[in-house]
């Protein structure tokens, strides 16, 4: 397959970064500081899509959809992580949020040749999750033209799920392809085509909005709190406690009471305490209105 890199953004050299290896180190560093200053600009021109995106994976959660993200190599590796940080930040199901990568587990560690040029293992891997219509699949690729996420791509659009993309080349195939595309074009790296630093910045920049917008839609976060967050160690324990205290303006005391009574679930003692009733009517009223604090508070 011929590719043609002279056309990517991601792949055209950096006239700030020419000189970098006679700097001394201070003087280098400014260099990719500054350059990294430009990814946050250029992720704001993306926001229209990335709000389009967010709607579509919380309508998707509401339905017991999954967000779903393909890429290979450090894109892949990203939306892994992002994937793997929801359940304990979120209280969500593992199942909820799940990264795919070319080649496999192994590539998370360490490169696997040649796997980001299978386009049907994109759409195997997808076949290997059940993946379905009611998911909605990213695929992540700082270039946009990866075969193995367009593979996946194109699955997903035949099961007749919402496919978005994200990528840092205007006019890709990825973005041709995607019903949503997002495309901040951060320009040229420091180290012409190392798409691990802006590129890569970007693109963690969008999987946190993502996330953390869709799991803020469906009720996860209480103002900016996260009161599904799961105690799964003493500093979250802690952080429960502190939690329920700054929703409530509670002591200590109560909010420990509180989370006893509910095992330990913030988001239960926070109704409890600001609608004055017990652990069980606290999660009856969750139930009813799907897990929004606020509305299971007026209603308590």
């Amino acid at each position: 397959m011929k590719i043609d890199l002279t056309q990517m953004v991601t792949e055209s050299r950096n006239p700030a970064s020419e000189h970098i290896d006679t700097l001394p180190t201070l003087a280098m560093l400014q260099v990719i500081n500054n350059e990294d200053k430009k990814v946050a600009e250029a992720v704001e021109q993306t926001l229209p899509a990335i709000a389009q995106a967010v709607d579509a994976i919380a309508a998707a959660f509401r339905q017991g959809g999954r967000l779903i993200y393909t890429g290979a190599g450090t894109s892949g590796r990203l939306g892994i992580l992002d994937a793997s940080e929801c359940p304990p930040t979120f209280g969500s199901s593992p199942d909820q949020v799940v990264g795919l990568i070319a080649g496999g587990q192994q590539a998370i560690f360490r490169a696997v040749e040649n796997a980001e040029d299978n386009r049907e293992q994109g759409a195997r891997d997808l076949e290997a999750i059940d993946f379905s219509g009611k998911d909605v699949l990213v695929g992540i690729a700082a270039s946009g033209r990866t075969p193995y996420v367009l593979g996946a791509m194109a699955y997903a659009q035949s099961q007749g799920a919402t496919v978005a993309c994200i990528s840092c080349n205007p006019n890709s195939p990825m973005a041709q392809a995607a019903d949503i595309a997002i495309t901040p074009v951060v320009g040229p790296e420091v180290v012409t085509g190392s798409s691990r630093l802006k590129a890569g910045t970007a693109q963690k920049l969008v999987l946190n909005m993502l996330t953390t917008g869709a799991m803020i839609r469906i009720g996860k976060v209480y103002g900016n709190l996260m009161v599904d967050v799961e105690a799964t160690n003493a500093k979250l324990v802690e952080r429960q406690k502190n939690i329920v205290m700054a929703a409530t303006e509670c002591s200590r005391k109560e909010a420990e009471a509180a989370l006893i009574a509910c095992n330990g679930h913030c988001k239960t003692a926070i109704v409890m305490l600001l609608a004055g009733v017990d652990a069980d009517a606290a999660r009856a009223l969750l139930n009813t209105h799907h897990g929004l604090t606020r509305e299971a508070i007026a209603q308590g």
